[in-house]
């Protein structure tokens, strides 16, 4: 069996951003690796269950491996050594290593130390968090660092710096458009800014107000326009996308554009709905049975609960289905088709056949493929809708 593995690092330098609805616990130590038993025990149960996950699994081939977050650079060099190198060690008992390897951090903890001991211990691809360079929008959601720090070698420019340096052909790094204050001229700025250290893939996304966060609740409030409006937000949203095509990054799914040949293949195995194990608190794991046309999910209990046991569920074949389309059409290259069809035992065009003819008669799929273009992606959502209104209906 092969299987991508996804280790959930559950902690964030600080506070968390107002944005964020992603499982995170805060740390408030400057170094929390030596300060906080929290960090070194939730590596070592990783560790742990990790050995009893591929035991029990025995994935004959491990081809990427995401290390995300929160924020895996809270571990520091230490840390991160650790838990790359257990993980590996793991690993290699089944398979070979993975091809690509991707560690998240933000600007603030990954310092140079970090960076190092990342890339000496497996890390091929580094994914640094930006959002925005503008300090109206980062404070306004709570977000640290700065842009250009004091003497004493902070800010968000000098890190990136160093990451590009740590990283070079192999840096990601994530913007988000429609933040508080942020204009065309803002987003246009933190476009550039990003782009000068030559990061081979950016992934732009566009702010979701998310129900129970603090960003959610404070736009709900009366008066709240602190916030671009929807038309702009999407305008916004459109501009950034044309200033990094114009840079020469291609679009390949929703929010994520890259230099040729440089995209994420970890998240292309999820928008295939290919198999992936998953280590951490509060992360999932699926996998596929294709044979029997169903899967298997799973999710580790999260820190603060008192749950001990996975939650397990079962996908039966119309779940799957519609997950398979859901992930696959993000996707500029659309499902695999060959995969599907083996799937379940029938083509696309069997399967929705009225919403693919109408949405091909709107121009809003590429020529000859059954794949939305980059128009069509903008209706995601609404593609969505129509085909799982044909399958419910269609029985």
């Amino acid at each position: 069996m092969e299987a991508s593995l996804y280790i959930h690092v559950p902690f964030c330098q600080g506070s968390k951003c107002d944005y964020c609805d992603f499982y995170s616990i805060p740390v408030k130590a400057e170094d929390p690796w030596s300060s906080d038993p929290r960090l070194k025990n939730f590596t070592d149960k990783v560790l742990r269950e990790g050995q009893k996950l591929l035991s029990n699994w025995k994935p004959d081939a491990v081809p990427t491996l995401y290390i995300g977050g929160g924020t895996p650079s809270v571990l520091g060099s230490s840390g991160i050594h650790a838990l790359l190198s257990g993980i590996n060690e793991l690993i290699a008992e089944y398979a070979a290593l993975p091809k690509e390897v991707t560690v998240e951090a933000n600007p603030e903890s990954a310092d140079e130390a970090f960076l190092a001991t990342a890339r000496e211990s497996g890390a091929t691809r580094l994914s640094l968090g930006i959002q925005s360079f503008h300090a109206p929008s980062r404070e306004a959601v709570h977000r640290g660092g700065q842009r250009c720090g004091a003497q004493d070698g902070s800010g968000i420019s000098l890190h990136l710096k160093r990451a590009a340096e740590y990283f070079p052909g192999s840096l990601s790094v994530d913007l988000m458009s429609g933040l508080p204050f942020q204009d065309e001229r803002v987003l246009l700025d933190d476009i550039g800014a990003a782009l000068s250290y030559k990061p081979a893939h950016v992934s732009l996304y566009a702010l979701t107000l998310e129900a129970g966060t603090p960003l959610g609740e404070k736009a709900m409030a009366p008066n709240a326009d602190f916030l671009p409006g929807r038309d702009e937000a999407d305008r916004l949203w459109l501009c950034g996308r044309d200033a990094l095509e114009k840079a020469g990054y291609s679009q390949y799914e929703v929010s994520n554009f890259s230099q040729s040949g440089k995209e994420s293949h970890h998240n292309i195995r999820y928008w295939r709905m290919l198999n992936w194990l998953a280590l951490g608190p509060g992360a999932s794991g699926t996998i596929i049975d294709d044979e029997a046309c169903r899967g298997f999910r799973y999710t580790v209990p999260k820190l603060d609960n008192f749950a001990t046991e996975l939650h397990e569920e079962q996908l039966d074949s119309i779940t799957l289905l519609k997950e398979t389309l859901l992930m696959g059409f993000r996707y500029i290259e659309g499902p695999d088709e060959e995969l599907f069809r083996r799937r379940f035992g029938r083509s696309i065009g069997e399967c929705i056949p009225l919403t693919l003819n109408k949405w091909r008669d709107k121009g809003l799929f590429q020529k000859n493929k059954t794949t939305l273009n980059k128009e069509g992606l903008l209706f995601l959502n609404v593609f969505l809708l129509d085909a799982f209104e044909e399958l419910d209906n269609s029985g």
